[in-house]
């Protein structure tokens, strides 16, 4: 199937063409349809498999039809989305599928100085993407009104109820008009999100493209079980590997970010850290250098990761596992996307154990245990370190020695 079976103008499929699109993703084959008939959706599909052409090429094909040329242009379709990078990233796809539609975008987010955000708004657009806190201050200060809104998007809605967006959520939704179309996307469906779906859409038509807990499965999962005091120890012998090219590490807590970079930094590995006490020029600019593979390593927070689209990041470390198992889910969807392979490598010391279990429970899979490396876990209390030497390679029982990743050819599925 090719996008021109799917009923799209013209000037959108140019802008396809242009950006190398050709054949649709499953979500984008069942979502775009039935958006352009203007029902209501509820989108349930794993990170990486196209969730925003599945919204913004039938938005930007349904404003075109009734395109307004008065000098102040109302927003005509809302998108909020959790994150800084992930608003930015849907700016960029808006722009890119609708750049000969004459329709309009912008992108109003925290962090940084509204001055320009508000000129934008003060010149009208059609579209706005929008993280939630910025968006009720900018509602607050005048700024935006949203009683024009045909089409709400709320775009990674599990991630807003992770990171306490309810509230804001529903005064946003308190301000938008009765008569809309509300599509509502979300890589998981815990019975929370599916409370949540049934206040905003209406009737709405359900697509889910893969078991909604479920992992890529082009994605191959191992696990290291090691005391805590050994995890950085772990991830430079890991990282003396040649074939990582570029890593992208999760630790739960900004300061965990921060001091895993300083490691990296001292053993002259060129790393960054991403996270929500960063500027927001400075995330870009760490992420920038991190697509271009000058820097190597990225350690981010969950908060700062979502919205990070990487093309062909092999290997992402989960150095600390996460205590919500639809996190890992999300985690792991950084690799693997549009079907390029992918390595997903966890530490888990002995307090984190429950949560791999919870892990293995959502996604219905056990993990692949390596215990063939040198940190192997010893110590039930994770705080003390175990003090052993490593080296770059370890020797097997004949004396010869390997890397610490298997190799693709002989993983077990």
């Amino acid at each position: 199937m090719h996008f021109e079976t799917l009923n799209i103008i013209e000037p959108i499929l140019k802008s396809l063409k242009e950006e190398g699109y050709t054949t649709p993703t499953p979500i984008q084959v069942q979502a775009i349809p039935i958006v352009l008939q203007g029902t209501d959706l509820i989108g349930c599909a794993q990170t990486g498999t196209g969730k925003t052409a599945a919204f913004a090429v039938p938005i930007l094909q349904l404003l075109s039809k009734n395109k307004s040329f008065d000098r102040k242009k109302k927003i005509r379709s809302l998108i909020v989305t959790p994150t800084r990078e992930l608003a930015i990233q849907i700016e960029e796809s808006f722009k890119a599928y609708g750049r000969y539609t004459g329709l309009t975008c912008t992108v109003v987010f925290g962090g940084v100085n509204q001055n320009p955000q508000t000129n934008a708004l003060r010149n009208g657009v059609d579209i706005l993407i929008a993280t939630p806190g910025r968006l009720l201050d900018l509602m607050n200060q005048g700024f935006i009104s949203l009683k024009d809104v045909e089409i709400f998007v709320l775009d990674e809605a599990d991630r807003m109820l992770d990171m306490g967006f309810i509230h804001d959520v529903r005064r946003i939704i308190a301000a938008l008009p009765q008569k809309r179309q509300s599509l509502f996307f979300s890589a998981t469906m815990p019975p929370e999100i599916v409370r949540l779906a049934g206040s905003i859409v209406y009737k709405p038509v359900k697509v889910e493209v893969t078991p909604s807990a479920s992992t890529v499965d082009i994605v191959d999962q191992f696990v290291y079980f090691i005391d805590r005091g050994n995890k950085n120890s772990l991830l430079l012998e890991l990282l003396k590997d040649e074939k990582i090219k570029t890593a992208l590490v999760f630790t739960r807590t900004k300061y965990g970010a921060d001091k895993v970079v300083r490691v990296l930094k001292k053993k002259n590995i060129s790393a960054e850290a991403i996270h929500g006490n960063k500027a927001q020029n400075a995330r870009q600019k760490a992420l920038s250098s991190f697509k271009a593979q000058t820097t190597r390593v990225l350690v981010a927070t969950d908060i700062a990761a979502r919205g990070i689209d990487v093309d062909d990041l092999e290997y992402v470390i989960n150095f600390e596992i996460p205590n919500i198992s639809e996190t890992y889910v999300h985690r792991i969807g950084r690799t693997g996307r549009a079907g390029a392979k992918g390595t997903a490598i966890s530490f888990c010391d002995a307090e984190e154990k429950e949560y791999l279990k919870d892990i293995e429970k959502l996604i219905t899979k056990k993990i692949q245990v390596i215990d063939d490396h040198p940190f192997p876990l010893i110590d039930n209390n994770p705080i003390k370190p175990v003090k052993q030497q490593f080296h770059s390679r370890t020797p097997n029982r004949f004396g010869s020695s390997k890397s610490l990743i298997p190799d693709r050819r002989n993983r077990r599925r």
